[in-house]
């Protein structure tokens, strides 16, 4: 991440009050150069004002070294330049003063002030320093020169480098600001990746769970079927060869669609998976959850069961040995697909939970069209003990898939044992 600031200041490191060495070692390279314009301008105004050259050069010396502290007292440094301006030294002081004042981030009328201050300080000088010389006969020009070098003057020392350290300040705060809008956008784009990736580990889960549900409603109820005619096809091999043909067909054709549900459900997997491994290299993490919704887009889009096979779920369930009896109340219609699906698993699956548990219960399983939503019910009576079970495992997840598709449109679930013993699983969902 980039430094601003304090930070920035920290980074680079520097003796005392500077940012950084080479600071420091500019601003005392410009105190010694100013020392020793002061020096040597004080050996005139010594002899001028009447005292020993030393004290002069001593005086100059330490007036210019004050341009030492211009980063830390910028107005400090300003005083002592107007201070010594009728002694007609510190020329560099006042100018280096006055852009070092104005491009710190100090009030603005201060700024001003001591600008006017040097601007009439310089402008006095000037003006009584050039009359001197024409009075002693050095110049030769007429009176309006007098207030023009004046005024040009002080004009001249005052104004550039107010408005450069003008200028450069507003560049600095700017790129400060920069800087600072760099480290704020840093840490958006951060943010934003981490949230990315809890969206992308979200979306993975919710596909690992859709794929798990989808595998158990297309494994479950076919091989339960399956087991339930073996079962049957071994208790009547040798008593009734017929029976035991056809039960063995049976097993058969519910063996070949269970394989081709799963081919076709792997198939979109493996498909999914080739595009994911093809762009790996070069999506953003962004984008991971986009593919994984993509992908449960994609298998959601194929064609799955729908409310027309019910007839033809509950007739191999009848086959299986089952007494099903279905009704259905209302006018048939179409629905969303996603409907039609989800009413198809909850029937698949309650009738495949029969068959786990209740082996030889009557069952009724109720289908109702209504106006706004769809209702379905799958009820079972107490099971009779003499009936025989193929001993299916159960792995507790049928009911807990039935509530996760109901839920995800907006239906409500409702499962559980009713008064009778038997065992009663209800579903609504809304039409739309």
């Amino acid at each position: 991440m980039t430094a601003t600031g304090e930070d920035h200041v920290t980074a680079r490191g520097g003796p005392w009050w500077w940012a950084r060495r080479r600071s420091a070692v500019f601003d005392v390279s410009l105190a010694v150069v100013s020392a020793l314009e002061c020096g040597f301008e004080g050996i005139p105004f010594a002899r001028d004002a009447g005292i020993p050259v030393a004290a002069g050069v001593v005086f100059g010396l330490l007036a210019g070294s004050v341009l030492l502290v211009r980063r830390r007292w910028p107005i400090a440094v300003v005083l002592v330049s107007i201070a010594i301006t009728p002694a007609e030294m510190g020329f560099l002081m006042g100018i280096v003063g006055l852009y070092t004042l104005a491009a710190s981030e100090l009030p603005r009328r201060i700024l001003a002030s001591l600008a006017g201050m040097s601007l009439l300080g310089t402008l006095i000088v000037t003006f009584v320093k050039t009359r001197q010389d024409m009075s002693r006969g050095d110049l030769d020009i007429g009176d309006w020169f007098v207030p023009f070098a004046a005024i040009t003057m002080s004009v001249g020392f005052t104004a550039p480098p107010v408005l450069l350290g003008l200028y450069v300040g507003a560049r600095r705060r700017l790129m400060e600001s920069l800087r600072e809008r760099a480290d704020d956008l840093e840490r958006e784009l951060q943010l934003l990746a981490e949230r990315a990736e809890e969206r992308a580990e979200w979306a993975r889960n919710e596909e690992r769970t859709r794929i798990a549900r989808e595998m158990h409603d297309v494994v479950a109820h076919r091989v339960s079927l399956m087991v339930v005619h073996a079962a049957a096809l071994q208790a009547v091999a040798r008593k009734d060869p017929e029976k035991a043909v056809r039960n063995a067909a049976l097993v058969g054709d519910m063996g070949r669609q269970a394989l081709t549900e799963l081919r076709e459900m792997l198939g979109v997997l493996r498909s999914g998976g080739d595009v994911r491994r093809e762009r790996a290299a070069s999506v953003p993490l962004a984008a991971v959850g986009a593919a994984a919704a993509a992908a449960a887009s994609r298998a959601a889009d194929d064609e799955g069961p729908c409310l027309a096979e019910i007839e033809e779920l509950v007739g191999q369930s009848a086959a299986a040995g089952m007494v099903v009896d279905l009704s259905v109340e209302g006018d048939e219609r179409s629905y969303a697909p996603e409907v039609e699906q989800t009413a198809y698993r909850v029937v698949q699956e309650a009738l495949t939970n029969v068959h786990k548990h209740a082996a030889g219960a009557k069952t009724y399983v109720r289908l109702a069209h209504r106006v706004s939503e769809i209702a379905m019910q799958v009820e079972n009576e107490p099971a009779e003990e003499a009936a025989s079970s193929a001993r299916l495992p159960s792995g507790g997840n049928g009911l807990v898939g039935m509530k996760e598709r109901v839920s995800a449109l907006g239906g409500v679930f409702v499962s559980g044992p009713t008064e009778a013993g038997g065992f009663r699983v209800s579903a609504v969902i809304p039409a739309s």
